[in-house]
């Protein structure tokens, strides 16, 4: 079998981007989670509507809030992730530019020295 695209496997940026990804969704379950249970305590204390649902919907309700906010933090923390990520490319790049541009005018320099100390 011939793949068009690279190996997955073993790519650090990938895999640091995926770890971001989890825990954030860990985090966000966990928030979230926290938020449905109370709202899911108001809704038993205050309303007989919420105490006339089946226990499965209520574990429903409170694994949706999970879901929900699990997606949303993973989400966010990877937007995050990946401007960090292009920041540093770009720094990087503005570094080797620099390291070039350096290398280049201390090549000069040294050649006008040589010049002079000839004459």
């Amino acid at each position: 079998m011939v793949r068009k695209h690279g190996d997955l496997k073993g790519d650090k940026e990938l895999d640091e981007a995926a770890w971001v990804a989890g825990r954030g969704a860990v985090i966000g379950a966990l928030k979230w989670g926290l938020f449905s249970a109370a709202a899911g305590g108001l809704g038993f204390a205050l309303s007989p509507l919420y105490r006339g649902l089946t226990f499965q919907f209520k574990v429903f309700l409170q694994m949706s809030g999970m879901t929900l906010g699990s997606m949303i933090e993973a989400d966010k923390r990877l937007r995050e992730h990946e401007v960090v990520v292009r920041r540093q490319k770009v720094m990087r790049r503005d570094a080797e530019v620099w390291k070039r541009y350096e290398a280049e005018f201390l090549d000069k320099e040294v050649d006008q020295r040589v010049g002079k100390g000839s004459k």
